[in-house]
Formats: structure tokens, sequence, C-alpha cells
């Protein structure tokens, strides 16, 4: 039987199927680098966009760290200088209340000169002294009352000594100058004139004649 030879010619031999493969595998392959690249193209678009998102975040929280430091700084600035004026002026609500007092004293020094009665200046003159140590006293400070008391390092400077009979040895006699607390606190001790170790003694006590006839009595 004898074969078409249009039979022949439509069936293809192993080398053109072969080339067909190629080309196929080729396509394929084609497709996948496109693909491939579209893919790594749009990647490096989203990279792209977070680091530019990620810059502008930094450059954000870089400004705000700058204005917190400024006003940080300014604050600070604020503040020492609020605590150097509270001490400079921490007197001044003192002094304030002191003025009416040299007001005061002003008014009686211009009319001592004139006065004829000294009582009524000895007057004028306490009445300012009791405001003085009133505007004192609402302060805090307070004198030391000394005489008569026990002589105490804490409170007292002793400037002499003095015998004194019928009073305990080391005994407050007399105040050269006053002392004052601010408070809790000392502010300044009092000058005081102290009795020394052999006060208190009687005349009988040191005279050993008395004594014995005292004992001869008995």
């Amino acid at each position: 039987m004898k074969k078409d030879k249009n039979d022949v010619k439509s069936k293809p031999n192993e080398s053109e199927k072969d080339g067909q493969m190629d080309i196929k595998i080729k396509g394929v392959k084609a497709e996948e680098e496109n693909h491939s690249s579209a893919g790594s193209g749009n990647l490096e678009e989203v990279n792209k966009e977070k680091i530019e998102h990620l810059e502008k975040e930094i450059q954000e929280y870089k400004e705000k760290l700058l204005r917190k430091a400024a006003e940080f700084e300014n604050y600070k600035r604020r503040t020492e200088n609020d605590q150097l004026n509270l001490i400079k002026y921490a007197a001044e609500t003192f002094i304030i209340k002191l003025l009416p007092t040299v007001d005061d004293l002003e008014r009686s020094l211009k009319h001592i000169e004139n006065a004829k009665d000294i009582n009524a200046i000895k007057d004028g003159i306490k009445l300012v002294y009791d405001k003085l140590l009133k505007v004192l006293d609402d302060q805090g400070v307070k004198k030391i009352d000394s005489v008569g008391k026990p002589f105490d390092v804490h409170f007292h400077e002793a400037l002499l000594q003095r015998k004194e009979e019928n009073i305990p040895p080391h005994t407050v006699l007399d105040e050269v100058e006053k002392g004052y607390m601010y408070k809790d606190r000392v502010i300044r001790h009092t000058k005081v004139i102290v009795s020394d170790d052999s006060s208190g003694a009687s005349d009988s006590d040191n005279n050993p004649a008395v004594n014995n006839s005292n004992i001869e009595d008995k």
C-alpha cells in the first residue's frame, strides 16, 4: 500500500517537535521573567515608599525632640531665675512690715526737739518699741529670758562671774545683751553675768568659829 505524500508532510518529524518544544519553553521562561521583573519592580516601589515614610517619621521625631529640649531649657532658666529672685527678695515681706515702725521713729525724732514733757517722749518711744517687738514676734523672733535661770551654754554667753549670796552657783544674775531665738533656733546668745562657784554660801557657813559655837551649844 502506498503512502500518501500529503500524509507524510502533515506529520512533523522529531526535530520539528523538539524545536516547537524549545519555543514553548522559551515563551514560558520569558513570561516568568516578565512576571519576575514586574514583581521586583513593585517590591522596590513598596520599599521606597516605606523608606520615605520612615524618613518622614524620623524627621518629625527630631523636630519634636528639638522643641521639647528648647522648652525644657526655657523652663530650667525660668526656674533658676525664680529661685534666685526668691532668695534675693526673701526679706521683702518682713521689711515691708518694719517700715511703719521706721515711720513712727522718724515722726518721734521730728517732735522730740520741741517736746517739753519727758514722760510723753518716753511713752511714745515705748509704743514704737512694743510695735517693733510685735512685728518680730509675728515673724517668730522672741527674746530669751535668762535672769534667775541656770546658765546654759545653748542659750547664754558668760562674760564674767560674780559672787552673790543666797544665789546658787552658775545662775544668771544679769543680762548685758539680750539674746533672741528665731522659731526653734538661737540666732543670738544672751550675754550674761553668772554667779560663781562660791555663791550661795552664807557667812555662818564660811565662819568656823560660828559653826563650832553652834556645835558646843548643842
